[in-house]
């Protein structure tokens, strides 16, 4: 008995899929590989993004805070006025500072030591506080200090700390900014607290208790 025709069409059509004659060509690999470059490139740009993101100033930091501690340091400020070898030399003035009851305009550059007790010439020399001081009060006796205390024994040898603010002298207790540091003190902030331990009226020697209290 034969086949019908209708039937052999329909079961050799459907029986065997005749295969593409362009299947796995080169075009074909090509425009496959050509396809998956925008989700490569769009992955390489997410990873450069999340490297950039991780080392940036702002992680990085975020990262130290996590670590960092707070530091007490209470030492002597001795401003020497007096004497054959004051740490202390005025360098400008404005006219009116002559007459001026504050001495207002006048500009001075320190080099102060800074020791572990209130006696100059027995306590232990710690460093040296070095920068300007301007007095930038006209009515009043305030100075503006922008300063470096520089360690140059114990424990923060060669570690500094930058205080910079306003200094009410004849306040009790004047506080000012720690605003940045080297060494042991990199990325320092905090504040220093100065009280007048001893001020000669005469010769206008003083010396200065400083607390300072460094984030870093």
């Amino acid at each position: 008995m034969c086949t019908p025709a209708y039937t052999h069409r329909r079961t050799h059509k459907y029986a065997i899929a005749p295969s593409s004659p362009n299947a796995n060509t080169p075009q074909q690999r090509q425009r496959a590989t050509l396809a998956s470059q925008p989700a490569m490139a769009a992955t390489a740009a997410l990873l450069a993004i999340l490297v950039l993101a991780a080392t940036s100033p702002a992680a990085q930091a975020a990262s130290s805070a996590a670590g960092e501690k707070t530091t007490h340091v209470k030492l002597y400020w001795h401003d020497v006025v007096s004497g054959p070898s004051p740490t202390v030399v005025q360098v400008a003035h404005a006219a009116a500072a002559n007459t001026s009851k504050t001495g207002f305009g006048g500009v001075v550059v320190i080099d102060d030591p800074l020791t572990e007790g209130p006696a100059l010439n027995s306590s232990r020399l710690l460093g040296r506080a070095q920068g300007t001081y301007i007095s930038a009060g006209k009515d009043d006796v305030s100075l503006f200090m922008s300063m470096n205390f520089v360690f140059t024994a114990g424990r923060y040898n060669g570690s500094t700390v930058a205080i910079m603010g306003r200094n009410a002298v004849f306040s009790a207790v004047r506080e000012m900014a720690v605003v940045g540091g080297t060494g042991v003190f990199r990325w320092a902030r905090g504040y220093a607290q100065a009280r007048t331990h001893t001020f000669d009226l005469k010769t206008g020697d003083a010396t200065v208790e400083y607390n300072v209290f460094i984030k870093h």
